[in-house]
C-alpha cells in the first residue's frame, strides 16, 4: 500500500441520516410496525396525530399534511385560485419549486432579488417586482418569501408590504421548519397567510420518503386544503366539489415523523452548536452566515462565501481532505431555461447573480462530532490558503 493510500482520510458525511437512525434506536421500527399491524396506510390515525403534534410544536392552529413540500406550496395556490393573469412574487435565489408551482397553475412568477447578508428576499426588490407586474398588466396576488438555508426571512417587513398591496403571503419554509423569528416558530399563527414545509429526507425534520405540511390559522383554508389533497372531494369521495390532487402523506411516513419530532428540539440545538463552532473557526477566512438579532436558524445548510472563480479549486481541496461540499444554488432561477422568460424586478437581480457564484455549503447535521467539525474547519482554512 502506498503512503498516499494509507493517509487517505475517511470522508465525513455531508448529511448523516444514518447517525440519526441509530440514535432513534427501535422507536421508528416500532412505529412502522404499528402501522403495519393496523393496515390503515392512507390517512391513518398517525396522520391526525402528526398534524396535531406539528401544530403544537410551532404554535399553529392547524397543520395539514400532504405528499411533498412542493405540493404544500401548490395546494395553497390552488386554494387561493391562482391562475392565468395573476402574478406571484418569488425570490430568484432558491430551489425551483418556489416558482414552479406558480407557473404550473398558469400564473406568472415575478422574480425579486435577495438581501446579500441573509440570502432571503429583499423587500425593496419585492416591491419593485410588484410594480413590474402591474406594468405588464398582471394582477399581483401573492408573495412567496423563502426562509433560505434554515433562516427566516424578514416577515414583519414582508407582511407590511403584502398588507399594503392586498397580497397573501405563502411562506416557503421547506428548509426552515423549527426556526424562530422574533421569538416565534415559523408556522405560528399570524406570521403568514400559510406556511409550507417539506419533510424530504435531507431536511432538518425529514421522513423516509417525500412529505410536506401546511400551517395556517384560517379554518376555511384548512377545509379547502383537505378537500384538494384528496381529489377535491366534498361530502364523500364521489362528491367532487373542486379539481384537486392526490397529495396525502402516507401513514408510514407520519409514524416516522412522530418519532423524529420528539427529538427535533434537541437536534436543532445540536445543529446550532455546530454552526457556532464553524463561525468561531472560520469567520476570519471566509464569509460565514449572518443570523440577525432575534432570529434563529435550523441550519438546513451551512453556507459560506468565497471569492468568485475559486470555488472549484476550493471544493477539490476539501474533497481531498475527505470533506464533501455542495452548491445551493449555482444558477438563479431567472437565468434558468425554464424560467428566464418570466419577468424580474427590473434591475437584473445583481445580488442573486453575485451570491450564486460565491456560495458553497459545508457538512451540517446534528450528529457531527467535535473531531469532525475540527477536520472541516482545518480543511477550509488550508484550502483558502492554497
Amino acid at each position: 500500500m502506498t503512503q498516499h493510500a494509507r493517509l487517505q482520510p475517511q470522508p465525513i458525511p455531508f448529511i448523516d441520516v444514518a447517525a440519526q437512525r441509530r440514535a432513534l434506536g427501535t422507536k421508528v421500527d416500532d412505529a412502522v410496525a404499528r402501522v403495519l399491524a393496523h393496515c390503515q396506510f392512507i390517512l391513518g390515525p398517525e396522520v391526525q396525530q402528526l398534524e396535531a403534534d406539528l401544530a403544537a410544536f410551532c404554535g399553529a392552529s392547524h397543520a395539514v399534511t400532504c405528499a411533498s413540500g412542493t405540493d404544500a406550496l401548490s395546494l395553497v395556490l390552488m386554494a387561493k385560485g391562482i391562475g392565468p393573469g395573476d402574478a406571484v412574487i418569488c425570490p430568484s435565489f432558491t430551489f425551483c419549486a418556489t416558482a414552479e408551482v406558480v407557473a404550473l397553475h398558469g400564473a406568472t412568477p415575478v422574480f425579486a432579488d435577495i438581501d446579500e447578508a441573509t440570502y432571503n428576499i429583499s423587500v425593496a426588490s419585492a416591491a419593485a417586482a410588484i410594480e413590474k407586474a402591474k406594468q405588464l398588466g398582471l394582477r399581483p396576488r401573492g408573495l412567496i418569501p423563502v426562509d433560505l438555508f434554515g433562516l427566516p426571512a424578514d416577515h414583519d417587513a414582508i407582511a407590511a408590504l403584502a398588507d399594503a398591496e392586498g397580497l397573501f403571503v405563502l411562506d416557503d419554509a421547506a428548509q426552515s421548519f423549527g426556526a424562530t423569528y422574533k421569538g416565534r416558530r415559523l408556522g405560528v399563527d399570524g406570521l403568514a397567510t400559510a406556511t409550507a414545509t417539506s419533510f424530504f429526507p435531507a431536511k432538518p425534520l425529514g421522513c423516509y420518503g417525500d412529505g410536506g405540511a401546511i400551517f395556517t390559522d384560517d379554518p376555511e383554508l384548512v377545509a379547502t386544503l383537505k378537500s384538494l389533497r384528496v381529489h377535491g372531494h366534498g361530502s364523500d369521495k364521489y362528491d367532487n366539489v373542486r379539481i384537486g390532487l392526490t397529495s396525502r402523506l402516507d401513514t408510514v411516513q407520519a409514524a416516522v415523523l412522530i418519532e423524529k419530532l420528539k427529538i427535533f428540539a434537541d437536534e436543532i440545538r445540536a445543529r446550532d452548536a455546530v454552526a457556532k463552532r464553524y463561525a468561531d473557526g472560520l469567520a476570519d477566512v471566509v464569509g460565514v452566515p449572518v443570523v440577525p438579532e432575534g432570529y434563529s436558524s435550523v441550519w438546513a445548510q451551512y453556507t459560506i462565501r468565497i471569492p468568485a472563480g475559486t470555488r472549484e479549486k476550493f471544493a477539490a481541496a476539501l474533497k481531498a481532505d475527505g470533506v464533501p461540499t455542495a452548491i445551493y444554488y449555482p444558477i438563479p432561477l431567472h437565468r434558468q431555461v425554464a424560467y428566464k422568460q418570466y419577468p424580474t424586478a427590473g434591475n437584473g437581480l445583481p445580488v442573486s447573480d453575485k451570491v450564486a457564484a460565491e456560495v458553497i455549503a459545508l457538512p451540517m447535521h446534528a450528529y457531527l462530532d467535535a473531531a469532525s467539525q475540527d477536520r472541516v474547519i482545518d480543511a477550509v482554512r488550508r484550502a483558502v490558503k492554497q
